[in-house]
């Protein structure tokens, strides 16, 4: 597909001075999420070109931003943004309350006094993915020695740290408590390695602790105070140039988190703190055993009795850093996969029902009507999940990778993925996370499938990456959200995830520092503008 455009690089517009002078905390707003049409970029914050090693949330956050802007794009999708362990997967988060320190700027940090220019000007090594251990060991001495010299400082920013560890205190505390634990022992698997006073929470022994590593805690609480002010200023400045920010929100919480090491009683957890069941997915056509995640489930009863405090709280904690919020796993509301203890495979479960409208009537009431939520509504859906999600509102998902079937010798042109029978609640994808890119995924269909898609699109093999963008521009969709990777026509090589993987490869593509306002935005922009998503 060829288009006459302009080409020219857009300028960053970012005013540090003004994002610094930003106050803090600031309040939340709940976005009227399915108001109009709009056009969307999926991109994590990790993938952000750094000279730490890993994405951040300095200078080339509000560079993506003014691209955003400028390109008619209003909304940027995030994976979810906590502090993640083994495997460095963000859907395992250490905490579902936390921000990740790794996505905390060096840079910002200096700008505002709590960091020498020695120390910023120590970078990692060029690297064409994200590698977290070299993050790891560059950063994290890094914001310690930023977070000591804020305990010396007497700056007016003491005031605001104070009413902030006030007002997430609920959380906080046995964050940065499990934090040093795990630091301390070299594991986070609190339920493996931790000496057993602190795995089942003896309070002498957790006092003791508070005690002893004071210092420790505090540096904790003050990174999570770095990252809050951080990611509340860019929000304040994406949403100030209408771009509204979207998060991820995982159903479960990880087995090695604060959460179920805190929050026990919310979960199938015994007092001796082993699992009772786990989660996962039945066996299907793409596996026989099913898929043993290994997540604590819910004690949904004790949820009930507390009248959804802990939920409500978490959605009100995203609502803070996001307008909009994704859930995963949307099914799991209406019932989910039970895996007994012992069991290696998924293969021996259950299906056990979810109080998912109870939940949603609780956040209501609390939250308003119109939740701003996308429901991550893919895979094997019943009818009673549909109900689930139509009746509170919210838009699913059409992946459109997922539209081209063949079956008994016809083509399937009633498949739902397909843009001419999207719904307009809907949010359409090329691709996800989990998917190839779109290029990848072309490239290894077999002849027949290519021959289909070819014929769908009306094109030939180098113009089916736009004209599926376009398409999905084109469509009912309220909204058409793209990985950043497909807008920069990228291979397989550039893939995010490979589900059911775990390695080095996975949640560590990073993009170039060119690519930030990559002059394919132009094209981006042509299509909002025709197709009213401006």
């Amino acid at each position: 597909m060829k288009m006459q455009m302009d080409l020219t690089l857009f300028g960053t517009g970012m005013n540090a001075d003004y994002i610094l002078s930003i106050a803090f905390p600031r309040g939340y707003t709940l976005f009227m999420a399915h108001s109009d049409r709009k056009a969307g970029v999926l991109l994590h914050i990790t993938s952000l070109p750094s000279d730490y090693g890993i994405g951040d949330l300095g200078e080339n956050a509000y560079k993506f931003v003014d691209t955003l802007a400028d390109s008619s794009v209003r909304l940027w999708q995030m994976l979810p943004v906590g502090p993640t362990g083994y495997g460095d997967s963000p859907y395992a988060a250490r905490s579902a309350f936390a921000g990740n320190e790794l996505m905390i700027s060096p840079r910002q940090l200096y700008r505002e006094g709590y960091l020498g220019i020695e120390d910023v000007l120590d970078k990692a090594p060029q690297s064409e993915r994200v590698d977290y251990g070299i993050a790891r060991a560059l950063k994290m001495p890094m914001l310690r020695r930023a977070a000591l010299n804020f305990m010396d400082s007497r700056k007016n920013d003491r005031k605001d740290y104070e009413a902030f560890i006030r007002k997430e205190a609920w959380w906080l505390d046995d964050y940065a408590l499990f934090q040093v634990l795990a630091d301390e022992y070299n594991d986070s698997r609190w339920f493996l390695s931790w000496p057993r006073e602190l795995k089942i929470r003896e309070e002498g022994a957790i006092r003791n602790k508070r005690e002893e590593k004071a210092e420790e805690i505090e540096v904790y609480k003050i990174l999570q105070y770095f990252f809050y002010k951080q990611f509340m200023a860019l929000k304040l400045y994406a949403n100030e140039r209408s771009v509204s920010l979207i998060g991820d929100i995982p159903i479960f919480v990880a087995g090695d988190s604060s959460d179920a090491w805190a929050k026990r009683e919310l979960l199938k957890i015994d007092e001796n703190g082993e699992q009772e069941a786990s989660s996962g997915v039945p066996p299907d056509a793409f596996s026989a055993d099913g898929q043993l995640w290994g997540n604590p489930l819910y004690r949904w009863e004790e949820h009930i009795k507390t009248g959804f405090r802990w939920w409500i709280d978490r959605f009100k904690k995203n609502l803070e850093l996001f307008d909009i919020v994704r859930v995963d796993h949307f099914r799991g509301f209406e019932s989910y996969w039970e895996v007994p203890k012992g069991e290696t495979t998924a293969k021996n479960g259950k299906w056990v029902k979810s109080p998912g409208q109870q939940l949603f009537d609780a956040l209501k009431s609390e939250l308003g009507d119109n939740l701003p939520i996308i429901a991550e509504d893919l895979g094997v859906i019943t009818p009673e999940v549909e109900e689930l999600r139509v009746k509170n509102g919210f838009p699913g998902m059409k992946i459109l990778q997922f539209a081209f079937a063949f079956e008994d010798g016809e083509w399937q042109t009633d498949n739902p993925y397909l843009p001419h029978n999207a719904e307009k609640l809907s949010v359409a994808y090329t691709g996800t996370h989990d998917n190839n890119t779109t290029k990848g995924w072309y490239d290894e269909l077999d002849d027949g499938m290519k021959d289909y898609v070819r014929r769908y699109f009306e094109c030939g093999d180098e113009e089916v990456l736009w004209r599926m963008i376009r398409s999905l521009m084109a469509s009912p969709s309220m909204y058409a959200i793209f990985p950043m990777q497909d807008i920069l026509g990228l291979g397989a090589d550039a893939r995010m995830n490979v589900p059911s993987t775990c390695g080095t490869s996975n949640w560590s593509w990073k993009m170039k520092a060119e690519d930030v306002s990559s002059p394919s935005f132009q094209g981006i922009k042509y299509y909002a503008h025709l197709y009213g998503r401006d």
